[in-house]
């Protein structure tokens, strides 16, 4: 999932997110638009349900057969099923997600995919999922996380990714760049991500992450948008670029919980080194990340997330190795949410962002067989990238405000729906896990 500890991949492994068809949005979609569609049912009006059939019923029914319908502008329309089935156990603790997708994509015709997400315990859990589509799009994802709460002296996380994806878009390199700068590219990566971490106490931690990751940029795949080398140079339109990045980081977190933090802090800072084989490029990276979660009576949690993320001695690098702003996830040592902007709207070798919410949990009900709280959150970003070191990093920044819906179903999943607005329009984000 994306909060896991270890998520440092760079803009481009995150373009399903937010526009493609595979298995990012396809897997996110199963609680994040089915559990919130019939959450807000059960919330506004329960009595509505009461003569549905058992097995149409949000509340009762084994298997949810959930509506794949998208009509993102960035990746055309899709419309499909997704057949999702949850397992809880004996407390309503929902312990496995299984789904699979049938849908139709305007750009890439039909696609078929599926995914298991299985929480083994509080602290250990893994993910596998795929798809493939008639054109272009494909991907295969693993993860794995063991060690989450810190009780014993190690924690490892892993995750192995192969992702082509047809709709990421670039604007060019620094913080004023514009929508009359958008092109839009193909990718294909294949990662392999590994990250032990040693347990000083439960609540320090160093970690050390490797890893590996070959990134072919080719020409877009959309016809209504400017290819990328036709504006930026065949350059940008070069493959087989291989990058080894090594990071050390130290971590201290008090939060209470992992999934749905209602008290707490976690802060992180690291420096990282990497080479880029066929740029003949290296950077080193150092950062900090910092998250805190403050209980305001017993329903609402003021949230707030910063990072400051620099890379020094960069040179010559792809731009798809740069920082990032852009996107609905906050990820240490990765890109940063602005969920009024789509992802890696803003790219140079610096970043600033900050977040800000408010958790308000409207109802609570049993649904899916599990307790489910029900928060209706506004929320605010700001941020932006920057070249220099020198440059003051709280000024000339980007701003969105908005509000999100999520669907909490303690301990393991969140489902959320983020309906931002930014100085370019309305974006809408749906996925697992909080932003931060």
């Amino acid at each position: 999932m994306d909060s896991w500890r270890s998520g440092v991949a760079p803009a481009v492994l995150y373009g399903k997110v937010s526009g493609g068809h595979g298995l990012a949005v396809r897997a996110r979609l199963v609680v994040a638009a089915g559990w919130l569609g019939a959450l807000v049912c059960l919330a506004i009006a329960p009595e509505a349900l009461a003569d549905v059939p058992p097995w149409l019923n949000p509340a009762t029914a084994p298997v949810l057969l959930i509506p794949d319908i998208e009509t993102d502008p960035d990746s055309g329309n899709t419309f499909g099923i997704m057949p999702t089935w949850l397992k809880s156990n004996e407390k309503g603790d929902i312990t496995r997600i299984l789904s699979t997708d049938f849908y139709r994509n305007s750009y890439f015709g039909a696609g078929i995919g599926g995914s298991i997400f299985d929480f083994l315990s509080l602290d250990s859990q893994w993910y596998v999922g795929g798809d493939i589509e008639e054109r272009v799009e494909r991907q295969l994802d693993t993860r794995y996380e063991s060690g989450r709460r810190r009780l014993d002296p190690w924690s490892f996380t892993a995750r192995v990714n192969y992702d082509r994806v047809g709709t990421p878009r670039f604007f060019g390199i620094g913080n004023n760049t514009t929508l009359a700068d958008q092109t839009n590219y193909t990718s294909e990566t294949e990662l392999v991500d590994l990250t032990p971490g040693w347990n000083i106490t439960p609540h320090w931690q160093l970690a050390y992450t490797l890893r590996f990751q070959n990134v072919d940029v080719f020409p877009g795949s959309l016809p209504h948008i400017t290819s990328i080398q036709n504006r930026f140079g065949a350059a940008y339109a070069l493959g087989d670029n291989r990058e080894v990045y090594n990071r050390l980081m130290l971590l201290y977190d008090t939060r209470n919980d992992l999934t749905a933090p209602t008290s707490g802090v976690e802060l992180a800072a690291y420096t990282g080194y990497a080479s880029l084989e066929g740029y003949d490029a290296q950077y080193q990276s150092a950062g900090f990340d910092g998250r805190g979660y403050l209980p305001i009576g017993t329903r609402t949690v003021l949230a707030a997330h910063m990072a400051l993320r620099y890379q020094l001695d960069a040179h010559h690098l792809p731009f798809w190795a740069y920082s990032s702003l852009g996107g609905e996830t906050s990820i240490i040592d990765g890109p940063g949410a602005l969920r009024g902007y789509g992802n890696g709207r803003f790219t140079d070798r610096n970043s600033f962002v900050f977040n800000f919410e408010l958790r308000q949990t409207i109802a609570t009900l049993n649904a899916a067989s599990s307790h489910i709280d029900v928060e209706l959150t506004p929320f605010m970003d700001a941020g932006r990238v920057f070249h220099l070191t020198s440059t003051n990093p709280f000024t000339q920044l980007h701003y969105v405000g908005g509000v999100g819906f999520r669907g909490v179903a303690r301990p393991f999943v969140v489902g959320y729906v983020d309906i931002g607005v930014g100085d370019e329009g309305v974006a809408v984000f749906t996925g697992i896990n909080y932003p931060f």
